[in-house]
């Protein structure tokens, strides 16, 4: 399906990966639609398409009627929300298990032509952590509404914005030392944001992706160790890195999880027990068309900010 003149409604299109999507099918001349509890956060995108191409919609996603009304009309939906930790509102089940199937099922009412699920590489029904197993039902519910949706798993996403390297570095700042939870031997997959909105924008317009599911990875695979090895080694910062048992870890862990913001959860702990790498067992970013961006080349651009004197310090300090 070429994008061009149509209309996508993006859930979760003021978020990390939705705000590259966003741009992206702008480029595209797309009408873009997205649906929010937070005005604010999406705002900003207007300045990305012409006047009226980008339509901020305050909406309770979890309002039938109001999903609904996001819905109609549109000849793509995608879905990209997500949550990291759970809150009183906001528990696991509810947004990445009962959503993402209320939003297939709307969709398939509403006769969408297409539907993009973006997941999580680990979701598993048998996982140790409630976050990848309530991941794996709303894959499960998706394609029960949507048989025909495209779902893409990505692993942890890079980019000038991430939550994951930015955390890092910024801890960097302040503490002499930073954890490895479980000795840092967990394997990861990285893949720059970027690439992960063009697999969007190819599983859109790729009618052979329909029906199927992605495992997306960088060209890189790297343990939590190496990725903060590399992280201090572009900022300049030499931190003591910590091999913290995950015993330790949970009980931490257990304490942090009641901050506003909280660092770690005991699920992320046991999240942490499997690698986060494809398996190669699905079809990843070449069957999409997209040769996948490597951590050199962008984590440069944005971790410079961390070097002691700043991004135009001259020195890095081992």
């Amino acid at each position: 399906m070429a994008i061009g003149d149509r209309t996508a409604t993006i859930f979760g299109g003021g978020g990390f990966i939705g705000r590259h999507l966003v741009r992206r099918l702008a480029r595209a001349d797309a009408v873009v639609r997205v649906p929010t509890r937070h005005a604010a956060r999406v705002k900003v995108l207007r300045t990305a398409g012409f006047v009226g191409q980008i339509v901020p919609e305050m909406i309770d996603v979890f309002d039938d009627a109001e999903l609904a009304a996001a819905i109609q009309g549109a000849d793509v939906v995608v879905n990209l929300i997500g949550i990291l930790h759970q809150t009183r509102r906001d528990s696991f089940v509810k947004v990445h298990e009962e959503l993402p199937g209320r939003i297939a099922r709307v969709a398939a009412a509403a006769g969408v032509p297409r539907l993009v699920h973006v997941s999580a590489l680990g979701a598993a029904a048998d996982s140790p952590s409630a976050y990848a197993r309530c991941k794996a039902a709303g894959e499960t519910a998706v394609l029960a509404n949507f048989p025909n949706a495209t779902i893409l798993r990505p692993s942890i996403v890079f980019g000038p914005e991430d939550d994951f390297f930015n955390r890092f570095a910024a801890m960097s700042l302040v503490s002499p030392v930073l954890p490895l939870i479980g000795g840092g031997s967990t394997r990861f997959q990285p893949i720059y944001v970027g690439d992960v909105a063009d697999a969007i924008m190819a599983a859109i317009e790729r009618s052979d992706a329909q029906g199927r599911t992605y495992e997306l990875g960088g060209p890189s695979v790297l343990t939590f160790r190496e990725l903060m090895e590399k992280m201090m080694a572009l900022t300049g910062r030499r931190r003591l890195l910590a091999p913290i048992p995950w015993g330790v870890a949970k009980l931490m862990a257990s304490v942090a999880q009641w901050l506003p913001n909280p660092p770690l959860t005991p699920d992320q702990v046991e999240l942490l027990r499997r690698d986060n790498v494809v398996s190669g067992a699905a079809p990843g970013l070449a069957e999409l068309g997209i040769r996948a961006t490597a951590p050199d080349v962008i984590l440069p651009t944005y971790l410079d900010r961390f070097r002691p004197g700043g991004r135009f310090s001259k020195e890095i300090r081992a």
